[in-house]
This record gives structure tokens, C-alpha cells and sequence, in this order.
């Protein structure tokens, strides 16, 4: 026999579609709402009333019509009712950004604070954290989680480092930064957060194969809208593929991987910065030019290989997408056409739509994704 809902699942139900029309449309008015939603204004009302008590919804102007009359008071969602922070672990820094119920940026910081495997670093980091949000003058409880985006793999409760070469951390446990902090804390694989950031940004995306051109190569599979991580943990680590036999050493011990082509690490010089860099090249310095040239011809290689593997949208991102241009693409579409058995259509290779900052603000939506979803608003 079927249980029957109750009256206050019906409210509750109610409350939550009407948050969610407010979210999704950014300003509404109840008139909107009712008709929208089917519901009567009584309850809009009483929906609206209790919500703008509860802080979680704002009056915020009012909106134009084209009946006669006074205009109708607008209501919008307060973007900082619950807020996330995003952390990345890098060798020589630690980037943290906090972002409201939008995902959309409230301050970013920059620590330089070189990466060790030891409590003085955890708390170190811990503390600064701590100050950046304090910064925000935000209250406690609006902090939602704090997720870490780390240079290695991690394991699927999001708790301990599967595999950290990079950063020679395999096996740290998050505990190390949540003991010094009150607030729920997960690793996020960096090429993992960067497809966050890029899903976030295209809802409509439902499957690509997302590249991570960043200091180190990453990817992600990106299939039914979520983010494949395979039986054993290591799905889409393509930047261990063997692919120059006689190459560099990779930092995994193997020699000639995709990483060691494919990384800003193995673009740039040590002292060089992307910025100096793609000055250069789109000002048709020869030398830079002729290091451009190589290194899209080996991206051009290495998509052609796992686009007949996985035929899908490539998306490029990571720190490099903001460098690249049509020219770009156009130069890496001829070079596949090249190597491929089949006619390829110049649609499937695409720039990220988020390729600033989409690390560590990947690091923070997940805590947000989880306070949307959840039955209780």
C-alpha cells in the first residue's frame, strides 16, 4: 500500500520549488511565481514571507510590467546565504577563492607557501585559511565545506590522496587539514575540479572529454552530465600514455609520457611566464613560435589518439585556454585531418567557457551543488 504525502511534505515541496524558480530565474516577482509554478498566491505568499525570514531570499527592487499600477515588488535569492571555499595545493602556493550560492567569486588570495609533507605545513595553511575567511566577515555557519584541489588522485570519499607523485603526499589523509579547521573539508583531483567549474558553467553539457592544460597535464570524462572516475580510481590519467618513446622522464619514472609534452611545465622555460610567453608567439617570434608550433602539433597527436577511442566534444582548459585562440584550433584541426582515417567535422574541439580560476572555484562547488540539491532549504 502507498503512503500517502503528507501535508507538510507538501509544504515543504512547495517551499522548495519556489526557492528553486527564484534561484534559476535571479529576480521574480509573486506574480511570476504563481502563475509559473501553479500555485496560489496565499501560498506564495506565506512561502515568501517565511524564506525572507529565514534569510535565505531578499526583496531587491521591483519589476517593470505592462499593466497599469504600482510595480510589483522583485525577489531574488541571497547569493550569500551559504558559502564555499576552494583551496589548491600547489608546489609553491596556495590559491584560495570563496564563492557564493552562484558559484560565482566573493574574494580570491594568494599564499606563497612552498608544499611539505608536515603538520607545520597543514596548520600553516589551516591558519591562512582561517584568515582569508575571517576577511569575509561572514558568519561560521554560512561556510558550507572547504574542498582542496590537489595535484594527485584521490579516493572516491573524497578523503585521502590515492596517488601523489607530484607532490610526493600518496596516501595524506584530509584529516591533516580538518583537525585544524570547523568546518567540513574533501579533496578534489585539479583536473576533476576544472571539469566542475566547466559543467557549472555549460548545464547543458552532458558528455566531452575535458583536457587540463595547466602547469600538469589532467583530463576528465565527462559522461550523463557527471564526472567518470572508473573501477580503480585512475580513469582518464592520459597524461601517463606513452607517446615519445625516446622523451623526457616523466615525474611518474616512465619516459616520454603526454605530461611531458603537454604540461605548461614543459612549454614554458623556468623563469618564463604564459603571459611573456604568448606575447611572444602572437608576435611571431620565431623561437616561441617554432615551441608553440611543436606543442599543438603533439596536443593534435594526442586528441586524434583518444578521440578514436571516445568520439565526443574535446574541451580545452585549463590555465592555457585563456591563451588560445581560433588560429589555435584551426591549426589543430588541420593537423588531425592529417593523422585520422575519418573526415573529421571541425566541431567537436572546444574552448572551456571558465578557464580562469576554475580550479579552485571547482574545489568549492561541490559543497554548493550539495546545499541545492538538498530537501531541507
Amino acid at each position: 500500500m502507498k503512503s500517502s504525502i503528507t501535508p507538510n511534505q507538501i509544504k515543504q515541496n512547495n517551499r522548495r520549488l519556489i526557492y528553486d524558480f527564484i534561484y534559476k530565474n535571479r529576480k521574480v516577482s509573486q506574480q511570476d511565481i504563481s502563475y509559473n509554478l501553479r500555485l496560489s498566491r496565499p501560498t506564495v505568499t506565506t512561502n515568501l514571507a517565511a524564506m525572507e525570514n529565514d534569510g535565505l531570499i531578499q526583496k531587491n527592487g521591483q519589476i517593470d510590467t505592462e499593466f497599469v499600477g504600482r510595480k510589483a515588488a522583485a525577489y531574488s535569492i541571497v547569493p550569500d546565504y551559504r558559502i564555499s571555499i576552494g583551496t589548491e595545493i600547489l608546489k609553491k602556493e596556495v590559491k584560495m577563492i570563496a564563492v557564493n550560492l552562484y558559484g560565482e567569486k566573493i574574494s580570491r588570495t594568494t599564499y606563497g607557501i612552498t608544499f611539505e609533507c608536515s603538520g607545520s605545513y597543514f596548520k600553516t595553511v589551516c591558519d591562512k585559511i582561517l584568515e582569508f575567511i575571517n576577511s569575509l566577515g561572514t558568519a561560521d555557519e554560512r561556510i558550507l565545506g572547504i574542498g582542496f584541489a590537489m595535484q594527485g588522485l584521490v579516493t572516491p570519499d573524497k578523503q585521502t590522496i590515492l596517488y601523489g607523485e607530484i607532490l610526493s603526499c600518496t596516501g595524506l589523509s584530509i584529516t591533516e587539514f580538518s583537525r585544524h579547521l570547523p568546518y567540513p573539508c574533501s579533496f578534489i583531483h585539479d583536473a576533476d575540479s576544472a571539469a566542475v567549474s566547466e559543467l557549472w558553467a555549460s548545464p547543458e553539457l552532458t558528455d566531452a572529454f575535458y583536457l587540463s592544460l595547466s602547469r600538469h597535464l589532467g583530463a576528465a570524462i565527462i559522461s550523463k552530465g557527471t564526472i567518470l572516475s572508473g573501477k580503480h580510481g585512475h580513469s582518464s590519467t592520459i597524461e601517463h600514455i606513452p607517446m615519445q618513446p625516446d622523451g623526457p622522464k616523466c615525474y611518474c619514472g616512465r619516459i616520454g609520457c603526454m605530461e611531458t609534452l603537454l604540461s605548461l611545465t614543459s612549454l614554458l622555460s623556468e623563469a618564463e611566464t604564459p603571459d611573456c610567453f604568448f606575447e611572444k608567439v602572437r608576435q611571431k617570434e620565431p623561437s616561441a613560435l617554432n615551441r608553440w608550433n611543436i606543442f599543438l602539433t603533439n596536443l593534435a597527436k594526442a586528441v586524434n589518439i583518444l578521440h578514436l577511442v571516445y568520439d565526443t566534444d574535446f574541451i580545452l582548459g585549463g590555465y592555457l585556454a585563456q591563451y588560445l585562440c581560433e588560429e589555435d584550433i584551426a591549426f589543430i584541426h588541420d593537423k588531425i585531418q592529417q593523422m585520422t582515417p575519418f573526415a573529421e567535422a571541425h566541431d567537436f574541439l572546444l574552448i572551456s567557457k571558465m578557464p580562469k580560476h576554475n580550479i579552485s572555484i571547482g574545489a568549492a562547488l561541490p559543497y554548493i551543488q550539495t546545499f541545492l540539491n538538498s530537501p531541507d532549504i
